[in-house]
C-alpha cells in the first residue's frame, strides 16, 4: 500500500542500520574472509554473518515465514533481546542523519525504537548529540516485548501523545516493519542497513528508500 503522507503525525526510528551504520563497517572487515571463488556474493554473505552476530533475532525473523514458525520465532527474538549481553562497541553515524533530524525536529514528534539495551542506545545518541531531537527513547527492555511485537511502537506513540496509526516506523529490517504494522503504523524500509527490498516489501513496507536521509524528500 502506498505511503499516505497525510496520516503521518510522528516518526519512529530504528538505530542499527537506520541511524547508525557501524554494522556496514563490520561487513567491510568480514567480507575479506569470504573468497569469491567460494561465495557467489561475498558481500551478501558477510552481511548475513554480521546480522547473525549483531542481531540474531533479526536474522531469525528474515526467514521465519519460510519455516512457518512466525510465532515461535517472535518468542525467540524477545528472549534473545532480554538475555543477550551487548557490547559497547563504537558507533558510526549514518551519513546525513544529524542534518535530517535537525530539519525534521519541531515538525514531527520523534522517537527512537531500538532493540538494543538502554545504555547502548543512549550512548549512541549522546555521542552524536542526537538526544535533543527525540521525544521518546524506547530500548529493547522498555516495553513488555521488543520488536517485532508492536509493544515498543505503541509505547513510543503513547509517550509522543499520538495515535499509533499516525506514526511512521522507519527501519532496515523486517523486524521493524513487522513491529510497525502490528501497531497499526505505516512503515518505511531503508536499504542502507541489512534490509533487502524483496523481503521488506513482503512484510508490508509502505515505502522503500535507498538511504534513511531520503525520508526528507518524501516528507518535504
Amino acid at each position: 500500500m502506498p505511503l499516505d503522507k497525510s496520516r503521518i503525525r510522528a516518526l519512529c526510528f530504528d538505530v542499527d542500520g537506520t541511524l547508525s551504520d557501524t554494522d556496514d563497517l563490520y561487513v567491510q572487515k568480514a567480507e575479506k574472509y569470504f573468497p569469491r571463488f567460494l561465495f557467489k556474493d561475498s558481500h551478501r554473505a558477510a552481511r548475513r554473518l554480521v546480522m547473525w552476530l549483531e542481531a540474531p533475532g533479526n536474522a531469525l525473523m528474515s526467514f521465519a515465514d519460510t519455516l512457518h514458525l512466525d510465532d515461535e520465532m517472535i518468542a525467540v527474538v524477545n528472549w534473545l533481546t532480554r538475555n543477550r549481553k551487548y557490547s559497547d562497541a563504537d558507533f558510526l553515524l549514518m551519513r546525513g542523519a544529524d542534518e535530517m533530524l535537525k530539519r525534521l525536529h519541531g515538525r514531527y514528534p520523534m522517537a527512537v525504537v531500538s532493540a538494543r539495551h538502554e545504555k547502548g542506545t543512549l550512548r549512541f545518541l549522546e555521542r552524536f548529540n542526537l538526544v535533543q531531537y527525540f521525544d521518546a527513547v524506547i530500548s529493547g527492555l522498555s516495553a513488555t516485548h521488543t520488536k517485532p511485537y508492536p509493544d515498543p511502537v505503541l509505547l513510543a506513540a503513547k509517550r509522543m501523545n499520538v495515535a499509533p496509526e499516525d506514526c511512521l516506523m522507519i527501519g532496515d529490517t523486517t523486524v521493524d516493519i513487522r513491529a510497525g504494522k502490528a501497531a497499526g503504523a505505516q512503515t518505511v524500509g531503508v536499504l542502507c542497513g541489512f534490509g533487502e527490498e524483496a523481503e521488506l516489501r513482503r512484510f508490508g513496507a509502505d515505502e522503500i528508500l535507498v538511504h534513511t536521509t531520503d525520508l526528507l524528500d518524501v516528507l518535504e
